[in-house]
């Protein structure tokens, strides 16, 4: 009989606590896309990386979240800064912008002080 290797242990929900919001998610992805111009649908909830507020294998909180369509998105996670520069845009300044707007912030730790 082969014996199976010993389960990854997963972090437990607590460890999310405060920085998932479904309902934060969901309004974000009420917006049109970010890039200027740009009137493609689906819309998805990007998160905004950045080496203070995420890690290897860790996803950043709901509060870094900007609304981009799905080619946007993509295009965004081969290089967030030439994204930035391609199409003008402060990806962090906007995610606060969603942050402050959104009447879920309630439901998410304030990372911006």
């Amino acid at each position: 009989m082969v014996s199976l290797p010993a389960r990854i242990k997963t972090k437990s929900s607590k460890a999310d606590a405060g920085k998932r919001s479904q309902a934060h998610r969901a309004w974000v992805r009420g917006h049109h896309c970010c890039v200027p111009g740009c009137q493609e649908m689906p819309i998805e909830c990007a998160h905004i990386r950045r080496a203070n507020n995420s890690g290897m294998g860790f996803k950043p909180s709901d509060a870094f979240c900007v609304a981009l369509c799905r080619e946007h998105h993509a295009e965004s996670h081969r290089g967030e800064a030439t994204f930035e520069r391609k199409h003008g845009l402060d990806l962090m300044k906007l995610a606060q912008e969603f942050y402050r707007a959104s009447p879920h912030r309630h439901k998410l730790e304030n990372p911006y002080g």
